[in-house]
Order: C-alpha cells, then sequence, then structure tokens
C-alpha cells in the first residue's frame, strides 16, 4: 500500500512537471467569527491552519506566544495572520492546535497571542495545502454584535 502511495506521488509530480501551470481564477477565503473580536481573529488564523494540516491530529505539547502590530485593524490583521504563518514557515515550523488572542489594543493596534502545538511533522500530520502569504485584498472586520472577519490567503 506505500508503495502505491509513493507512486502517486511520482505520477503527480510527472503531470504536473510535463504541462504548462494552470491559470488559477479562484480564491481561498478564510471567513471567521465569535462571541469577541479576540475569537474571530483566533478562529481567522485557525482557518489559515486548517488549510494546511488537520489540526485536530496536532498535540498541544509546546507554546509560542506571537506579539503583531499595524497601523489600522487590517495592517493588525495582515501581520497578526502573517506573524503565526512565519512561525510555521520559516521559524519553527510550529503548528497550533489552538491559538488564544490574550489582548487586542485598538488604539495601539497590537495584538497579543498564545498558540499551543508542536513541530509539524509529515509522518504526524496530514499535508494540506501550502499557504505561501496573507493578503489584504477583500479583508474585511466587522467588530459588532457579532465579529466577523473575511480574509483571503495566497496559496
Amino acid at each position: 500500500m506505500d508503495d502505491r502511495v509513493l507512486d502517486l506521488t511520482e505520477a503527480q509530480k510527472t503531470v504536473k512537471s510535463k504541462y504548462p501551470p494552470i491559470n488559477k481564477k479562484y480564491e481561498c477565503k478564510i471567513h471567521s467569527w465569535g462571541g469577541s473580536l479576540e475569537e474571530a481573529f483566533e478562529q481567522c488564523a485557525m482557518g489559515m491552519f486548517g488549510y494546511m494540516t488537520d489540526t485536530e491530529t496536532v498535540e498541544p505539547t509546546d507554546t509560542v506566544e506571537v506579539e503583531s502590530e499595524g497601523e489600522d485593524m487590517e495592517s493588525l490583521l495582515f501581520h497578526f495572520l502573517d506573524d503565526w504563518l512565519y512561525k510555521f514557515s520559516a521559524d519553527l515550523f510550529f503548528i497550533p492546535r489552538e491559538i488564544k488572542v490574550l489582548h487586542i489594543d485598538r488604539m495601539r493596534f497590537k495584538i497579543r497571542s498564545i498558540g499551543w502545538g508542536e513541530e509539524f511533522s509529515l509522518e504526524k500530520h496530514p499535508q494540506g495545502t501550502e499557504v505561501k502569504a496573507i493578503t489584504y485584498s477583500a479583508m474585511q472586520i466587522h467588530d459588532k454584535e457579532k465579529p466577523e472577519i473575511f480574509a483571503i490567503i495566497d496559496i
């Protein structure tokens, strides 16, 4: 069975390199919400990690803190997601099972958060879609009775 999986992976690589890239005209949008803006931010980050792997396979054996800042709420969200993406893709290969926003300073546009998880491992965590970058495209933050966030990530 493992040989068939490896063969399929090789077949996928062969097909991908044989033809020109596909012109993709779609986007991956994250829509998150919560009982507070803090929870909506948490869920937005977890939505991003949900594209990368099944976060239910992650054990909360380590913690990582992330502090981000921006010039307004949209740039704060951008930097918050980007800083968490950095912890995964360039720094620690850290994949969280849960992220908790400790504080959002709405006047100075700063956010403190903590994540519980572990180092990403292909042996343990299913590989999902690679997230290349965060974008400002169609970004929306609705801080009302039911806070909602819309963000598009580049995959």
